[in-house]
This record gives C-alpha cells, sequence and structure tokens, in this order.
C-alpha cells in the first residue's frame, strides 16, 4: 500500500473524513451563531473570537476519540491542541484585520473563507503533532515495531 511519511494513506484519508465532519458541524452551527451574533450588532472580531474559544473546546474530544483514534496518556495533548487552535484564531484574526479594516472586503467572505483555511492547517498540525502516534503509547498498535 502506499505510504505517506510511514503512515497507510487510507488512515489519513480516514481521519481527514472524520475531522472533516467534526468540522462541518461545528464551523456550520458556529458560521450561524456568527451571522446571528454579527446581525444583532456586535462586532465581527468579538463573534469570531467568542465563537472560536467555545468551537475549538466542543471539537476536542470529537477529534480526539473518533477523528484521530488518539487513546494516549500525554497530559500535553491538550496544550498542543489549544496551541494549534490559538495559532488557528492569531491568523484568523490577523486576516480579518487586514482583509475586513485595511482592505474592505465583506467580513462574511473572509470568515468563511478562513474557516477554509485554518481547518486544512490545524488538520495538519493534529495528524502530525498534536494526536501524531509517536505522542501515543505504542502497545497493542500497528505502530508498534517491538517485539
Amino acid at each position: 500500500m502506499a505510504q505517506l511519511t510511514g503512515l497507510p494513506i487510507k488512515n489519513t484519508v480516514v481521519q481527514a473524513m472524520r475531522f472533516a465532519v467534526v468540522g462541518i458541524a461545528s464551523n456550520a452551527l458556529g458560521f450561524c451563531w456568527y451571522l446571528l451574533l454579527t446581525w444583532l450588532g456586535m462586532g465581527p472580531k468579538t463573534a469570531m473570537s467568542l465563537l472560536y474559544l467555545i468551537g475549538t473546546l466542543q471539537t476536542f474530544v470529537f477529534n480526539k476519540r473518533w477523528s484521530f483514534q488518539y487513546h494516549g496518556t500525554d497530559k500535553m495533548v491538550l496544550v498542543r491542541y489549544l496551541a494549534t487552535y490559538g495559532f488557528g484564531y492569531a491568523l484568523n484574526l490577523v486576516m480579518l484585520i487586514i482583509l475586513v479594516d485595511y482592505a474592505n472586503l465583506p467580513h462574511l467572505i473572509v470568515q468563511a473563507t478562513m474557516i477554509v483555511a485554518v481547518a486544512g492547517l490545524t488538520f495538519i498540525l493534529q495528524k502530525f503533532w498534536v494526536f501524531a502516534p509517536s505522542n501515543a503509547p505504542l502497545k497493542n498498535s500497528h505502530y508498534d515495531r517491538s517485539i
């Protein structure tokens, strides 16, 4: 079978599909809340910030257990997850400032685009850093090469 950095491509595809289901559900709900909050008068950056925090916390368990099937006991996994989403948040905020405040682009289009861009970035970081097999115990795993 074709390999991607030592891991079967099939595994990556399954993880990506599961990550997409979690992300689409979370972001669809979050974007609806974003539309409502901005319509009610909340600023785009405030709404994005509030909803980003809520979305990050709600997706941690789903991505950990279902998308990446990470069952390790590494306490740093949550720190890595929060760092990943912190980076994604900062990128999202900077792009809103640049593209909405300075380039005068519509905030709805910018935010919708950033949802997709940040999702791709966070998948890569979660797969290869946050929930990487090297961060989980190797026992009873197809990654275990010991006898």
